[in-house]
């Protein structure tokens, strides 16, 4: 019997945790749900709830009436505002393995932010950080997701043009980059981890060959470097509209 619950767990046939919430870490029916949303209590993924604003539906919101916004607009938009969260989340907490905007519609998924960050613990101290920010004059409402594998939470019609549910879909309709972005943003963070790596190898060859002379007679201090000063300048804190 524990093998058979734990096999549809999180499935369409599991009748007490809710399949949604555990596929997309959302779900319509919210606390009214008749089924368990179980939140993690560690994850590298976190999501941001309604961070993006798309101008697009604002103006269609308010006004009742057809956006006059270009595509080209629109894009450049997303654009600015995917690269200033990526590059302030990636800069002040840790390498970013992969981030998503949802595109739909549904109060539950509009506007969210899913990103998947390289380890729990910097996802942890993100969530937590970020639970005291603002962004755009509003509140950033930050969580741990049980999201891991995207491709299990994004609506493949949609994917490839033909979901009839339009924007109210209950999967993720995914918007994405500009592929010159993603390049730049992307490669950046690759480099970053190779240059961590490359100092973290050049600082435990150091210290090797420092042992190496004390146990041959002493340690010697090169270029008359006080051994007491400070090794690295502070990395001064990139501000911006978080």
């Amino acid at each position: 019997m524990a093998e058979y619950l734990a096999s549809i767990f999180g499935t369409e046939k599991d009748k007490v945790n809710c399949s949604f919430y555990f596929k997309i870490g959302a779900c319509r029916h919210g606390d009214r749900c008749s089924r368990l949303h179980n939140k993690p209590t560690f994850s590298q993924t976190i999501v941001l709830h309604n961070l993006y604003q798309n101008p697009q539906n604002c103006v269609q919101t308010t006004n009742g009436l057809t956006s006059m916004i270009s595509d080209v607009e629109i894009q450049q938009h997303y654009d600015d505002f995917f690269e200033e969260v990526f590059t302030e989340l990636n800069e002040k907490y840790g390498e970013i393995e992969e981030m998503n905007v949802c595109d739909n519609l549904g109060d539950h998924l509009v506007g969210n932010v899913y990103v998947k960050f390289h380890s729990e613990e910097v996802a942890e101290k993100a969530v937590n950080d970020l639970n005291n920010r603002w962004f755009n004059g509003q509140p950033i409402q930050a969580e741990l997701s049980p999201v891991t594998d995207f491709r299990e939470a994004c609506c493949r019609q949609y994917e490839m043009g033909e979901c009839t549910r339009g924007g109210f879909c209950n999967f993720m309709h995914l918007k994405p980059i500009s592929r010159e972005l993603r390049r730049d943003l992307y490669g950046r963070s690759k480099k970053k981890r190779h240059h961590s790596r490359s100092r973290s190898h050049d600082r435990t060859r150091g210290r090797r060959s420092r042992s190496r002379e004390h146990r041959g007679g002493g340690a010697r201090e090169r270029g008359g470097r006080d051994r007491g000063g400070p090794r690295y300048s502070r990395e001064r804190e990139r501000t911006g509209r978080f």
